[in-house]
């Protein structure tokens, strides 16, 4: 469904009262996950300023165009929680919330009186996502925690990259996505466990501990052999053959012929009807202990095709391969387009921007864009109108710098 056939449409979350406060990457994706299929989440931020995302990477008219992904379909509240007034708010605004995101480092709502002792307290359905570098206890609780840290210590980092040269960093904030998913299995889980008890519950996510959980064999293969796994390169450690081969035009392409019936295919088209038929290779166990002979005899082969023909010849007998896409490469993509991956959207300047679509894809009640990402403040009279405040007592709290942003 595209975005105009939305704007009437409630999403499957309609009616879930979303609470976000925290900045950056982690929470807020967390957020517009939610977000995107219906959820009402009000985002607090600072005045000012607001959330420093809104200046990172590229700008466009002084903000930054990732702003438009990470913060659509929410609703922005400036408010300084420092003032005991904002903090209040708050407290009002939890009251009547179901999910509380925040991504602020231990110990900093508490310091606010805004604890989830305090609003559990007051909202016993609450359901509170805390998401931090190392989690809300253990000795490492109070240290700072950014992504490439947490990917560090998670284990990812020392996987990547060549081997016996210096561990190269994913070029996304991937420790702060995944911890952001994981935030959002723990909100569903909790919000199916309330409809049985009536009760919220506190969802502590580590950075570290979200990367961590994504790394598969790692820990049990050193636990049994003492084994530990180094970065490979473009191959898949364990799992043969698998790999990056280079093509005659200087690309490459990423052919998976692990799979056995798979490999004795790939064996067919490359010409070696001889490793296809031998025993030892039989199985993903014998082709590890000769993968370099495996990857050299591939390597042959599509060194003296191109990249799109060493695909076409793959794709006729399916064997599972590709090749390494740019971002050019993505917006011009008939599959990306065909399955809704492309979304353009109207910016409130009238300008167009693609931006991505939304995942997961649900077949009658889809997520999608309902909403512009807001400028700072712009819902903060609303807001704090359908929490019972009246006009003269925003107006006040605008004037002494409490709260900014629109009255209406």
């Amino acid at each position: 469904m595209s975005s105009s056939n939305l704007s009437a449409s409630l999403g499957p979350l309609a009616g879930l009262k979303v609470l976000e406060m925290g900045q950056l990457i982690a929470g807020p994706f967390a957020a517009k996950t939610l977000a995107d299929f219906g959820a009402d989440v009000i985002k607090v931020e600072p005045p000012g300023a607001g959330d420093p995302l809104r200046k990172w990477r590229l700008l466009k008219d002084g903000t930054s165009v990732w702003w438009q992904v990470q913060s659509r379909n929410k609703r922005s509240v400036a408010l300084d929680l420092k003032d005991t007034a904002a903090q209040e708010i708050v407290r009002k605004l939890a009251s009547e919330s179901d999910v509380l995101i925040e991504n602020f480092r231990p110990g900093a709502l508490e310091g606010w009186g805004l604890g989830p002792d305090v609003l559990l307290a007051a909202n016993p359905r609450l359901i509170v996502l805390r998401v931090s570098g190392y989690g809300q206890t253990g000795p490492y609780r109070d240290r700072p925690g950014f992504g490439v840290v947490a990917e560090a210590m998670g284990g990812l980092r020392h996987l990547t990259g060549e081997p016996g040269h210096v561990p190269v960093r994913v070029g996304i904030s991937i420790g702060d996505t995944l911890a952001a998913l994981h935030g959002v299995i723990g909100i569903l889980i909790a919000l199916q466990e309330r409809h049985r008890s009536g009760l919220g519950q506190v969802i502590d996510v580590a950075l570290y501990e979200a990367v961590f959980n994504c790394m598969e064999s790692l820990l049990p293969e050193y636990s049994a052999f003492g084994a530990v796994r180094g970065p490979a390169g473009s191959a898949l450690p364990g799992i043969a053959p698998s790999n990056a081969y280079l093509c005659r035009d200087g690309g490459y392409a990423l052919i998976a012929g692990n799979g056995d019936s798979i490999f004795r295919r790939l064996m067919a088209v490359i010409g070696r009807a001889d490793l296809a038929a031998d025993p030892a290779l039989a199985d993903n166990a014998g082709r590890v202990a000769r993968v370099a002979e495996l990857d050299a005899a591939i390597g042959t082969w599509t060194v003296q095709r191109d990249v799109k023909e060493v695909l076409a010849a793959l794709d006729e007998v399916g064997v599972p391969a590709g090749r390494i896409y740019t971002v050019a490469d993505i917006a011009a993509d008939p599959h990306y387009q065909a399955r809704g991956m492309l979304d353009g959207v109207t910016m409130d300047d009238g300008t167009k921007l693609t931006v991505p679509g939304v995942v997961p894809k649900l077949s009658r009640t889809p997520g999608g864009h309902r909403r512009n990402a807001p400028a700072i403040g712009q819902d903060t009279g609303a807001v704090l109108t359908e929490i019972g405040l009246t006009p003269d007592q925003i107006a006040e709290l605008k004037r002494r710098g409490v709260v900014a942003g629109g009255t209406q």
